[in-house]
């Protein structure tokens, strides 16, 4: 007769548990490359932290490679449950405004050429996209604080919007043609920032401006989630130009403006030319995780949490970092998603290496693409797509 011992499921052991503490070093990158000018008295490495995050870091996922495990599913309650995993992103968000602050204050008292400045915009950028990653992974949870504290690492560089407008728009109409963060085959990732940027500010008040009449509720008031962390990045900004000059703010919107541009790269490669099939009532299929591009490579996973297992996070948008799972026979990048960054910034190379991905992951299958309208005919009769 077997025991209640015999049949239990044997104890899991994450052993990427402490690894991930390596996530909290992320936001120090911001130090690395004026460390470097102090001590060695030359501008150019200020350029550091830049060299790191877009050549350093795919080389480093190109030797390491890919970890396709998954923790067994009898274990996900209590790894979700495990606050040690929470806590860590509770503790980046301090570190990402002491980053962020610290950038500023840098720029503010060491006069640089202006290639020097340009340098510690990109890294201060770089941070500020991390500070939208944590933002991520912080406002899909139900716990009150830490959807404020979501709001909060949001707030330095002006995306504040970017809960209501992920959450409750870009999961709703990820890979459609409606979504404005789902970008098309055939589309570059310039065109796309000019899309998808006011997209997402506009698709974010609209969805608040409608939760908050469907309450009754004012659209100009503190219950607005999108005037929330607004207010904050003003009061932020306010206060760094009253500290150290007016003469900060356009630094700081750069940054910030850099920053952002990360979100659209991030957005960019996630869903690239991906499509949702429309059923026969006029609504699409639900998010599936082969609707996303994935990556497992594990060096630039261990610094996004886990963001990079896109596809199990949009099928199962509450399940934390630390439960996501690798799945067989999905769209898969080549490279983390800082590689992907750097090709997606020349678009020739982008289509030349994603194009023909895309066209094999869809079986050639021109009804299982979201194209760029103007580019439709062309990359059908390029690739000799099926239409029916």
């Amino acid at each position: 007769m077997q025991t209640s011992s015999s049949l239990a499921t044997p104890e899991y052991h994450d052993r990427k548990r402490w690894v991930w503490l390596l996530s909290l070093l992320v936001p120090g990158m911001i130090g690395l490359g004026p460390a470097l000018y102090l001590w060695t008295g030359d501008v150019w490495m200020l350029w550091a932290p830049t060299i790191y995050s877009y050549v350093v870091v795919p080389f480093i996922d190109m030797v390491m490679g890919q970890d396709q495990s998954n923790p067994p599913e009898s274990a996900v309650p209590a790894l979700d449950a495990d606050r040690y995993y929470r806590y860590i992103t509770y503790a980046a968000v301090p570190l990402m405004w002491i980053a962020f602050v610290f950038a500023v204050w840098f720029v503010a008292n060491y006069p640089l050429p202006w290639y020097g400045v340009l340098a510690v915009i990109i890294s201060t950028g770089g941070i500020g996209g991390y500070c939208i990653n944590i933002g991520h992974e912080l406002g899909h949870k139900v716990p009150h604080i830490e959807r404020w504290l979501a709001k909060l690492v949001l707030a330095p560089t002006g995306y504040g919007h970017f809960t209501v407008e992920h959450n409750r728009g870009h999961h709703q109409e990820v890979a459609t043609p409606e979504d404005t963060a789902s970008s098309r085959m055939g589309e570059n990732i310039y065109s796309f920032f000019l899309r998808e940027a006011p997209g997402a500010w506009t698709r974010a008040w609209r969805l608040e401006a409608r939760r908050l009449n469907s309450l009754g509720l004012p659209v100009w008031s503190l219950k607005n989630e999108v005037l929330q962390p607004l207010l904050m990045t003003i009061a932020l900004w306010t206060a760094l130009c009253l500290w150290f000059g007016i003469g900060v703010l356009p630094f700081i919107l750069a940054a910030s403006l850099w920053s952002n541009f990360q979100l659209t790269s991030a957005n960019y490669i996630e869903h690239y030319g991906l499509l949702r099939a429309k059923r026969t009532d006029g609504k699409y299929e639900p998010c599936q995780p082969h609707h996303s591009w994935n990556s497992n490579h594990v060096f630039s996973n261990w610094a996004v949490f886990h963001l990079q297992r896109h596809s199990d996070h949009h099928a199962h948008p509450a399940r934390r970092y630390q439960s996501l799972r690798h799945f067989d026979n999905l769209p898969e990048l080549p490279n983390g998603y800082f590689g992907m960054f750097t090709v997606a910034y020349f678009p020739a190379l982008w289509f030349y290496l994603m194009d023909k991905r895309l066209v094999e992951v869809v079986g050639g299958d021109a009804r299982k693409i979201n194209f760029d309208a103007r580019q439709r005919d062309r990359l059908i009769a390029k690739f000799n797509l099926k239409t029916t």
